[in-house]
């Protein structure tokens, strides 16, 4: 198990004044390669709820190194998802999918992606599957302090960071996860 502090979210916090007066907080728990199927890797991850100051609670983000997608399940609660597809400090397209338990969410090879838990009164459990190859890149989401949207207490927030942001759309979860995990292998989304 990887614990997740809330001083490894010190880049992407948006609220950085509550984030400087708060302690050092475990956020989420990361159970990595709890079962296997071929070369696809299933892990378990697991948020607390409460808020980080003015934003919800979320995972500090990352985009994918090689050309791999990712599948995630709210096992427990309810998620929202922020994909966005970037182009330096340009974001081509963002959506955010609210994902309920027993619903899941395809993130696309190319998009960086970040997760919150959509409740401030109970824990947010999701499982993804991924490719054992999958690398993940923190160090864009860090530079430009979090992705092109937080999602606050009081909505969606453009992150002024960002160049150009694409209009932030919502896209709905699939009811059922697919049987055929393939496309999830390396190279083949």
């Amino acid at each position: 198990m990887e614990i997740r502090y809330l001083k490894d979210l010190e880049k992407v916090v948006y609220d950085k004044e509550w984030f400087r007066s708060s302690p050092n907080l475990e956020l989420y728990y990361m159970f990595r390669g709890e079962d296997q199927k071929g070369e696809l890797r299933y892990d378990v991850t697991v948020l607390n709820e409460g808020p980080l100051g003015k934003e919800y609670l979320k995972t500090k983000g990352h985009k994918h190194k090689q050309n791999i997608g990712e599948l995630y399940t709210v096992l427990e609660g309810k998620a929202f998802f922020l994909m966005q597809k970037e182009n330096g400090e340009v974001v081509e397209d963002v959506y955010a999918v609210l994902t309920k338990k027993n619903e899941s969410v395809i993130i696309p090879s190319s998009y960086s992606h970040i997760t919150y838990n959509a409740s401030l009164n109970e824990k947010l459990k999701m499982a993804n599957w991924v490719s054992q190859e999958c690398d993940n890149e923190y160090s864009f989401l860090e530079e430009m302090e979090g992705a092109c949207y937080y999602y606050t207490l009081k909505g969606w927030v453009k992150n002024k960071n960002y160049k150009k942001i694409s209009k932030l759309r919502f896209e709905r979860p699939l009811k059922k996860m697919p049987e055929n995990l393939d496309f999830l292998k390396y190279g083949k989304s």
